[in-house]
């Protein structure tokens, strides 16, 4: 399996590679990515909060909680208008990527499939049940919460995963205190 080796200028110049627990911005590049990254996210928790629970009121006796995955998903693409079916399911993939690409950044240790996984399905579960409970015109559909990991997923993949490691490196675990590194000790 390939792994992908960040270098930093001293390093590069010198022809080695970047230390693993060597940080590839400096403090004040890892600061500013912090702050983009938190201001991204509450910009992204409003329109959350805008698209997701806001009160509809004429379409409340059109909404059904749906508890088994899949459902929801499968009428929409068993509908004809293609519009409505990307809009659905596409939006609901969109809506979730904003936590793949900035979970990783904000929270370190909410770093690797696992763990962002959980986050996410934790997150987005709240806020369906929220909707579902509270929110006049609304419904709890567990498909949304299954849509909305997965996006988190693909932005982690394609994004988040090396932004989170630019911003916060690997860091060394204990037990590789006991274990040599390759080309450090004397040989």
């Amino acid at each position: 399996m390939a792994r992908t080796v960040l270098y930093d200028k001293a390093a590069k110049k010198a022809g080695g590679r970047a230390d693993p627990g060597k940080p590839v911005l400096s403090w004040w590049g890892r600061a500013v990515a912090m702050l983009v990254a938190f201001a991204a996210t509450v910009a992204f928790a409003v329109l959350l909060a805008r698209l997701t629970l806001e009160p509809s009121p004429a379409s409340e006796s059109l909404t059904h909680s749906n508890l088994r995955p899949g459902d929801s998903i499968r009428n929409y693409l068993a509908q004809p208008a293609f519009r409505d079916t990307a809009k659905q399911l596409g939006g609901n993939i969109v809506l979730g990527i904003p936590f793949g690409v900035l979970l990783p950044v904000l929270v370190p240790r909410a770093r690797g499939l696992l763990r962002l996984t959980a986050l996410t399905a934790l997150v987005m579960l709240l806020v369906e049940l929220v909707q579902g409970a509270l929110i006049t015109g609304r419904a709890f559909d567990i498909d949304d919460v299954l849509l909305n990991t997965s996006g988190a997923l693909l932005g982690y993949l394609l994004i988040g995963r090396r932004l989170g490691r630019t911003v916060h490196p690997r860091r060394r675990h204990w037990w590789q205190r006991f274990t040599k590194r390759p080309g450090t000790g004397a040989g």
